[in-house]
């Protein structure tokens, strides 16, 4: 499992891609945890390089993948 954390980004914390599987995890830092299917690993690796979190995964991952939300990320708080 490879991973990328984003420091600047004020929407997404970190993605992991399993290249087995080939499954793009998003943590996002108010909605948690989604799993994204069938995701070439070039887009794992572009994604890492962007310098734009937010503005890359609106225009080549939102609406382009099956996702599901991670049921093994429990959120807690006013925006769980």
């Amino acid at each position: 499992m490879r991973a990328q954390r984003f420091s600047r980004s004020s929407t997404i914390d970190r993605i992991s891609f399993d290249d087995e599987a080939g499954t793009l995890c998003v943590s996002f830092r108010d909605t948690g945890k989604y799993v994204y299917y069938d995701v070439p690993a070039a887009l794992f690796e572009a994604f890492c390089k962007t310098s734009s979190a937010g503005a890359f995964f609106n225009e080549h991952v939102r609406h382009r993948f099956r996702f599901r939300r991670d049921p093994e990320r429990r959120r807690f708080g006013p925006k769980a």
